[in-house]
């Protein structure tokens, strides 16, 4: 357990001692990234340290016992050591990296980024492994050939909504022997937008801007297309061509006729509408449902949280708004 400690510590230690060394401290690097000398480090293993106690052993029996051929093996393991440091520090230096896109995720979904390594040298680079800093063990291992690139994807478990930062990433290689370790910190300009966790078994969408309203049969002046079947649907606007069409094996479902300048039902998502005893994580949640259920069923609606308000549309524009304005309730202005 103290052995365990002592380890903790010192690895605490050596992280804060190596990110002096590094470029403004804290600081997001955005763009292209090419770990230059100053932010490579390397140190040796425990197989190294048991290696350099191995070569002093036999530094001490050759002296003492004037073993020529003992000096020359002792010499021969130092060079091999020495060749191997500098093939650890070429195997992760002068890489160039990049951040990739980072989807949008809801609260409780991993979060993934993703990471690009270019290698524009002549040099093969093996037994990279990568990961984020908070992590134990990396999970990530990755060669990248000359003159070539290789791309990496880094899960975040998420629980809540708003921005998630992730910690910095660390690039590290044991390559070839063993003998030493190098590594690299690499804090990309990277976030992803969490949306609230949806409510499992959420009402029905709320029509004509109340909470639990009903559907009423639509007008019928200007025929516009087709919808989904919404409860309430008069029989005699269901579009019975449209739905000879469809087999319901393959997912078919009734439609309706759709027409413009009657006055018909109007989806409206109001989260004042929503009741006040209910959490504001959980109302926001219900709202992520219904945004997301009206967008299945190709409804148009309305949007409204506070002093925000979108008129009725639909589509993947209007969506990612909605969410994004829901994932940011309240966090913008803290």
């Amino acid at each position: 357990m103290a052995g365990r400690t002592g380890r903790a510590g010192f690895r605490g230690w050596l992280r804060r001692s190596t990110g002096k060394w590094l470029p403004r401290r804290g600081a997001l690097d955005a763009g292209e990234v090419v770990l230059s000398q100053r932010r490579v480090f390397i140190l040796p293993t425990r197989a190294g340290i048991g290696f350099a106690v191995l070569l002093l052993v036999l530094l001490i029996g050759s002296i003492n016992y004037q073993l020529g051929l003992g000096f020359a093996l002792t010499f021969l393991a130092l060079s091999c050591a020495l060749v191997d440091m500098v093939f650890t520090y070429r195997n992760l230096a002068h890489l160039a990296l990049q951040q990739g896109r980072t989807p949008q995720v809801f609260a409780g979904q991993e979060a993934q980024f993703e990471l690009h390594l270019s290698n524009r040298t002549t040099l093969a680079r093996y037994g990279i492994w990568i990961d984020f800093d908070d992590v134990d063990e990396p999970r990530h291992v990755v060669d990248v050939k000359a003159v070539g690139s290789a791309s990496v994807l880094l899960a975040v478990p998420t629980a809540q909504r708003g921005w998630l930062q992730p910690a910095r990433v660390v690039l590290s290689t044991r390559f070839p022997l063993g003998l030493y370790r190098a590594w690299s910190y690499w804090r990309p300009a990277a976030r992803a937008l969490v949306y609230p966790r949806p409510e499992e078994g959420a009402p029905p969408l709320p029509m004509s801007g109340s909470a639990s309203g009903s559907g009423r049969a639509g007008g019928n002046d200007d025929f516009a297309g087709v919808r989904s079947y919404q409860a309430g649907d008069s029989p005699r606007q269901l579009a019975w061509r449209q739905i000879a069409r469809l087999d319901p094996e393959l997912g078919g479902q009734l439609v309706t006729k759709h027409f413009e300048g009657a006055t018909g039902d109007e989806l409206v998502l109001d989260f004042a509408a929503l009741p006040v005893y209910l959490d504001v994580e959980l109302r926001l949640s219900r709202m992520t449902r219904w945004v997301l259920d009206a967008e299945q069923r190709a409804l148009p609606y309305a949007f409204r949280l506070g002093a925000l308000h979108y008129d009725a549309a639909n589509g993947a524009a209007h969506q990612a708004a909605c969410l994004r304005a829901l994932a940011l309730y309240g966090l913008e202005a803290a």
